[in-house]
């Protein structure tokens, strides 16, 4: 009673039932819908895109595969002597370069052996300042050589602007013809003539860069090994090492024991001795104008004072003092009556054979330190010193240091030539110290100036 029957239980869950059946049919149909719409677009993706060379090379023939290969090893073998032709041309090529090369050369070398040949013509050369004033000399064969000019065996070369080169020398050479051909006289091969005297005589005349010659120089007989750094710094070298026919002395004992005769006549009387004066150079730093080495450097960050150029250095020991301190130092000088230039190499020191009046052979803003003690003086013409402390200033870096040491003159100059002198140049001042010389025996009103100078950074 109350209760419903089993029939009209099962209808009502019928119409539920028949509405989940239908919604699961239509699913199924739109995955088949979805299936098949899928499928086509990759049909249409492989026989349209880039997979269709699969499907069109599945679809060749057998005939058509064999032809194609067929080609490919006939254009391969084609490819093939064509890079051996080009390797046979190449060499071919080659050789034909380096035989134009060769001809080339025997040319210009032909050429300049004729062009060197004496003519008929000599060459005419200035005597005196008036250009009214002339005669004919004949140059000898080999300083016609030597000057050239050398034409280049490859012809014009980009690098030097040219097609051949001039050696380079003095201009005053030709005005000191007569010893100019003496110094070219020799033969050729052959030894060079002693004539140290007469090659520096044209130097400090002017004659400098003096020609080049096609001799050998004499060597020093019984010749032994140098001493080895450092004891070299402090060590006189054996007489051996020195040929000395072109100085008084004949020993390193008579060129020490130049300090002890009276006057003035050499050139750097104690510079030989190096247990005396030469030992305690530089060492101490007496405020005035005694600048001590440390002192010096100390005015810069360590290790930033690394090489330099010492002017007219004697016999080397700035550059001694300095290399004991990891400053490498270039020291220029001449041989005036003693072997200068021998004795700074003998040291294991670096030497320099110029004059004051040449060039300095550095490029711009390249050394930490130029030095210069007695040599730079009143003693040049102004005109020429303004010169010098230019190029003193041209072959320092920014910050590099300009030690002029003991620079003398009279009180007059002082102040009216040598101070606005300097200061044009641009130098700044770090130290500056100025006194009279108290040397007995000497003009009066003669002046010592020492200064550290600095080049602007700028």
């Amino acid at each position: 009673m109350g209760s419903e029957t089993h029939d009209q239980q099962y209808s009502k869950k019928l119409p539920s039932y028949n509405q989940q059946i239908h919604t699961q049919t239509q699913k199924h149909k739109l995955k088949s819908l979805m299936l098949i719409i899928f499928t086509n677009l990759v049909t249409i993706y492989i026989f349209t895109g880039p997979f269709s060379f699969v499907y069109k090379y599945s679809s060749m023939s057998t005939s058509d595969s064999s032809s194609i290969l067929q080609e490919l090893n006939s254009t391969k073998a084609q490819l093939a002597a064509s890079h051996t032709i080009l390797s046979e041309l190449h060499q071919r090529l080659n050789s034909t370069n380096l035989l134009v090369q060769a001809l080339l050369i025997d040319l210009t070398r032909e050429q300049e052996k004729q062009s060197n040949r004496v003519d008929e013509n000599p060459v005419i050369i200035k005597l005196g300042n008036d250009d009214s004033t002339t005669a004919a000399s004949t140059i000898s064969d080999e300083l016609s050589i030597s000057l050239g000019p050398h034409k280049l065996p490859f012809g014009h070369s980009p690098k030097i602007g040219a097609g051949e080169i001039h050696m380079p020398v003095g201009e005053a050479c030709l005005k000191f013809h007569e010893e100019l051909k003496q110094y070219m006289t020799y033969e050729i091969g052959g030894e060079c003539p002693v004539d140290d005297v007469l090659a520096q005589g044209l130097m400090l005349k002017g004659c400098e860069p003096l020609p080049r010659r096609r001799c050998h120089p004499k060597s020093p007989i019984n010749y032994v090994e140098p001493t080895p750094l450092p004891d070299s710094l402090w060590t006189t070298p054996p007489d051996t090492s020195i040929i000395w026919d072109s100085y008084a002395c004949k020993s390193y004992h008579c060129l020490v024991d130049r300090k002890n005769e009276p006057g003035n006549s050499y050139d750097c009387k104690g510079c030989f001795d190096l247990e005396k004066e030469e030992k305690i150079k530089w060492i101490f730093d007496d405020g005035g104008l005694d600048f001590g080495i440390d002192q010096v450097l100390a005015t810069k960050a360590a290790g930033t004072i690394r090489i330099g150029l010492d002017i007219g250095g004697g016999t080397g020991t700035f550059a001694a003092r300095m290399k004991e301190r990891n400053v490498t130092i270039i020291t220029s000088t001449l041989n005036l009556d003693g072997p200068f230039n021998n004795m700074v190499a003998s040291r294991g020191l670096i030497p320099m054979y110029i004059s004051i009046s040449q060039r300095f052979p550095f490029f711009e803003n390249t050394l930490d330190i130029v030095h210069s003690m007695d040599v730079i003086g009143n003693w040049m013409p102004d005109t020429m010193l303004e010169f010098v402390f230019y190029d003193i200033y041209r072959v320092l870096r920014p910050g590099g240091l300009f030690w002029l040491d003991h620079f003398f003159c009279f009180g007059s100059q002082l102040n009216k030539t040598y101070v606005p002198m300097l200061d044009r140049v641009g130098f700044n001042k770090l130290r500056w110290h100025v006194e009279m010389k108290l040397d007995p025996g000497v003009r009066k009103n003669v002046w010592y100036i020492s200064a550290l100078m600095e080049k602007p950074m700028i």
